[in-house]
């Protein structure tokens, strides 16, 4: 059994299905893939959760991850559902989720703040009845136009598009330890040089 962490909830935002699978929406669901396949685990469905989970050890601390089957719009129902059983408190809450104001390929760290119009997240504060969570947003880049951005979410980036955003995965992917033992300002450092 490990320690509990500063995060004992990594949840990887993204719509289920073969048709989503490779969006930029998705880059929520890579991350959580990446941790699976970089620390072991498997991720199961879980119908009471709402989505698939896993339970992973990373140095040490015990750490679930979530990849809600609700699509994007109702991730809240999956990330109510598990922390409530769990008893996991909001700021023990990690979610991963595309973002389209950070270029491709960043990644930036960010405790509690409004939704910015990110249909997930604004579920998840809903159903957690606070904002206090705390995201790893995943750049995607920006269309340019605000009725281009679903098209723009819901589409496959292209290969060098892609490769940036799966090297910043694995970056923020080999720091999610260091997370998990509350070395938050050592990981932004990391993260957003």
């Amino acid at each position: 059994m490990g320690r509990e962490g500063a995060f004992r909830l990594i949840v990887g935002l993204g719509n289920p299905g073969s048709k989503y699978a490779g969006t930029r929406h998705n880059a929520g669901f890579w991350l959580v893939d990446e941790l699976v396949r970089r620390y072991g685990g498997e991720l199961r469905d879980e119908s009471r959760f709402h989505g698939a989970v896993a339970r992973i050890q990373m140095d040490g601390y015990d750490c679930r991850l979530l990849k809600p089957s609700t699509y994007m719009n109702h991730s809240g129902q999956a990330v109510g559902a598990l922390s409530s059983y769990f008893k996991i408190p909001p700021e023990a809450v990690l979610v991963a989720h595309d973002e389209i104001d950070l270029p491709p390929g960043s990644v930036r760290l960010k405790r509690g703040g409004g939704h910015g119009g990110h249909n997930g997240l604004r579920h998840i504060q809903s159903s957690l009845g606070t904002p206090n969570f705390a995201r790893l947003r995943i750049g995607v880049g920006h269309p340019g136009h605000r009725d281009d951005v679903v098209p723009h979410v819901l589409s496959r980036p292209g290969e060098h598009e892609r490769r940036h955003l799966e090297v910043a995965i694995e970056e923020a992917a080999a720091e999610v330890p260091r997370l998990l033992a509350g070395e938050w300002d050592r990981v932004c450092q990391q993260l957003h040089a």
